[in-house]
């Protein structure tokens, strides 16, 4: 450590004691002098390093995090999880089912035979009469007139029918004496076939005279309902058989009732192949026994038979009429009403029958999803038949009882796919197919 001496500090007094030197103002110095060249390139250096090390930590945390990703990624999921069952097999009768619309099986427009004016109406619109009722009078004084006036010509002619055959009596009595000559008998005998043919007229006259008479009261020619009156009492009614009568009301039977339905040629000809296998009856031949409902009806509480199948298939629709008897004793059924019939297309026998949900379509074909014993899934084409009422599905061809059907989860399947299969179930129908109108 060095000392102070007495000329260092004889310095140091005398700097305190001279005056301060004023404070130039900043932009007032001189511009530095430049740097030199070595510390410059020293500081770029530098910078360049940091910016490389910077990006080389960058690169180690991308392929760090990459790597701690792909050590964290989890392991592949297992098989999907699916429901499947083996097929139901039950005893029923297979069936097709056919929308038709009932018709009375008597329908009948009420019109005048004679003209006259409408003199009562005898029923209620909308009642039920039966066969023979009066339902309209129409005014019949001048059809009693005529019918009088028939009688008056016929008792007339059979009068000038008396005098004839009298004188043709007394000409033949001369004649056998020859006191008439042959052409006095003669003329009497035509006179007795004229006045015959005058009262055969008259008679006939007669008989018209009383069925106008007749006719003037309008009866139900048959049994069921009867529409609304077309024509108040007063109106002038026009008769006759022409086609510019009068219509009055309608009347249409109610039991039995009708059903028509139409059936495609393709059904039609799967039914005549059934019937040539001996499978099922014609029905041109035999009373085929069928089963029908209302539009509002789960189940089939109608009973009744095919009575007609057309003679040939309507050439714009490609169907043929058939129709079905119904009883109906309560009169629940009007005519003009959507039913639906289905009728049978085999006899009892085993059927197999999976869930309607389970049915794929790809394109124009119809699958199965089932699992192979490697748990593999295994589509199967199938021929389907109609859906039971409890949206159970007919298979009539493509599986065997034994395979194993997807029944849930068909969105988790796919063919070729290795599944977990879980075992199911598929409930019976709760009442056989065929009983009870099921």
């Amino acid at each position: 450590m060095q000392k102070r001496t007495s000329d260092d500090d004889a310095d140091e007094v005398t700097a305190l004691r001279e005056p301060m030197a004023p404070v130039r103002d900043p932009s007032d110095r001189p511009l530095p002098p430049d740097e030199p060249a070595a510390p410059r390139k020293r500081r770029w250096g530098t910078l360049l390093l940091l910016l490389a090390l910077i990006a080389a930590g960058a690169l180690l945390y991308r392929y760090w995090g990459f790597w701690q990703m792909e050590q964290a990624a989890p392991a592949a999921p297992p098989p999907p999880t699916v429901t499947v069952a083996k097929p139901l097999v039950v005893e029923m009768q297979e069936w097709s089912d056919f929308t038709g619309q009932f018709e009375a099986r008597e329908s009948v427009e009420i019109r005048a035979r004679v003209s006259g004016y409408l003199e009562s109406v005898n029923f209620t619109d909308g009642q039920l009469v039966k066969k023979g009722d009066l339902l309209f009078v129409i005014e019949p004084k001048p059809y009693e007139i005529a019918l009088a006036q028939a009688k008056a010509q016929l008792t007339q002619a059979e009068a000038t029918l008396q005098l004839a055959e009298l004188q043709l009596q007394r000409t033949a009595q001369l004649r056998k004496n020859d006191y008439a000559t042959q052409e006095t008998y003669d003329e009497r005998a035509a006179e007795v076939k004229s006045a015959t043919a005058s009262r055969d007229n008259a008679i006939a006259a007669v008989d018209q005279a009383q069925l106008n008479l007749d006719y003037t009261h309008v009866t139900a020619p048959v049994s069921g309902r009867v529409g609304r009156h077309e024509v108040s009492v007063g109106n002038l009614i026009m008769g006759g058989t022409g086609g510019s009568t009068t219509l009055l009301t309608t009347i249409v039977s109610l039991d039995p009732i009708w059903l028509m339905f139409n059936v495609s040629e393709g059904d039609g000809m799967t039914y005549k192949r059934l019937v040539q296998r001996g499978e099922i009856k014609s029905p041109r031949d035999n009373a085929i026994e069928v089963q029908g409902q209302l539009m509002d009806e789960k189940v089939w509480t109608l009973k009744g038979t095919i009575d007609f199948v057309d003679n040939q298939y309507d050439r714009s629709s490609g169907t043929i009429r058939v129709r079905a008897a119904f009883s109906n004793p309560d009169l629940f059924i009007t005519p003009g009403q959507f039913g639906r019939v289905r009728v049978p297309m085999s006899q009892d026998r085993p059927t197999i029958l999976v869930p309607d949900a389970a049915v794929v379509t790809d394109q124009s074909m119809k699958l199965l999803f089932t699992v192979a014993p490697d748990g593999t899934v295994v589509p199967k084409p199938v021929e389907l038949g109609q859906v039971t009422d409890d949206n159970l599905r007919i298979i009539r061809s493509g599986i065997e009882p034994s395979d194993e059907v997807i029944i849930n989860g068909l969105l988790r399947a796919r063919p070729g796919q290795k599944i977990t299969p879980e075992q199911g179930t598929i409930q019976a129908p709760a009442t056989p197919p065929g009983a009870n109108g099921q």
